[in-house]
């Protein structure tokens, strides 16, 4: 449940707010990169010249995932509903900027902060959260983080911000984690509806 009151919401991006075919077992055996290391971490280590050749076959990887993402269900009612809430809201992501860009702008969405990997040390670091709590001048636990993915929750607890676990009907190890753990967006949304004592909202105009 959502602990503490909501005043803010940032979102992971793939398989959060847009879809990702991103193959990283691909990517990994490409770059020579072990199951266990972390793959930005991986790359983060190599000599220069390495690191520079790596990071392009990275963002070349997640540039044409993006040319092909499509918004997720729910997303649209849940910014909408955000916003009507004056609730201010966030991405940070992992992704490189020119992709993250690519797949907001090809699926009209409206999110005024994106935080990427060149802004901030990478999830699970606390980085990219606590700025936003600092730029909202809001105190981390009165913020909520969305995704779909391990990192996601440790982010959020590395910051002592709420999460939620996106888990789009799979079973998830790491779901104990989070907060709160819904299915879709939309059972997103019908949570903070009732945390507002929202009923019958238009959250469409």
């Amino acid at each position: 449940m959502l602990t503490h009151k909501l005043l803010g919401v940032i979102f992971d991006l793939d398989n959060t707010l847009v879809s990702s075919s991103l193959n990283f077992d691909c990517i990994r055996e490409s770059l020579g990169c072990a199951k266990e290391i972390d793959l930005l971490d991986f790359v983060d280590s190599l000599p220069e010249n390495k690191k520079i050749a790596a990071n392009k076959v990275l963002v070349d990887y997640e540039i044409s995932d993006a040319l092909s993402a499509s918004k997720l269900a729910g997303t649209d009612e849940l910014l909408a509903l955000l916003s009507k809430l004056s609730i201010p809201c966030a991405i940070v992501t992992r992704n490189c900027k020119q992709a993250a860009l690519i797949k907001l702008n090809n699926n009209n969405i409206d999110v005024p902060i994106l935080l990427t990997r060149e802004d901030h040390k990478a999830k699970p670091a606390p980085d990219a959260l606590l700025h936003l709590a600092q730029y909202w001048n809001t105190p981390p636990e009165n913020l909520l983080y969305v995704g779909d993915y391990l990192y996601d929750l440790q982010a959020a607890q590395n910051a002592n911000t709420m999460s939620c676990l996106v888990t789009y009907a799979k079973a998830l190890s790491y779901a104990s984690l989070a907060n709160i753990v819904v299915n879709d967006l939309s059972e997103l949304s019908e949570a903070i509806k009732q945390k507002f004592s929202v009923n019958n909202v238009n959250v469409c105009g």
